[in-house]
């Protein structure tokens, strides 16, 4: 059961990065879990990562410092996000 609701939420969150930013050459499939989000890996930018943190709030009522070090770690990767929505969504 566990492992049905994490590749759930794993789809959701390459759905909502797609949808946020617009990704139209970008599918679910294309976004590798473990590949970083920024630069060399899906190569979003800093102001894809204020849409993505608004789009987290609005979604899961997560609410980041964007300063802050622990929340650019949390970015890393599409895994890193996960686990962070999964330590600390509100719904």
């Amino acid at each position: 059961m566990t492992e049905t609701c994490n590749q759930a939420l794993e789809l959701k969150l390459k759905r909502l990065i797609i949808d946020t930013l617009e990704l139209e050459d970008i599918t679910p499939a294309d976004i590798d879990p473990s590949a970083p989000l920024f630069g060399e890996g899906l190569g979003l930018d800093s102001i894809d990562a204020l849409e993505l943190g608004l789009a987290l709030q609005k979604q899961y009522g997560i609410k980041l410092d964007s300063e802050a070090d622990e929340t650019r770690r949390h970015f890393e990767s599409l895994a890193a996000l996960q686990a962070l929505v999964e330590a600390r969504r509100v719904n």
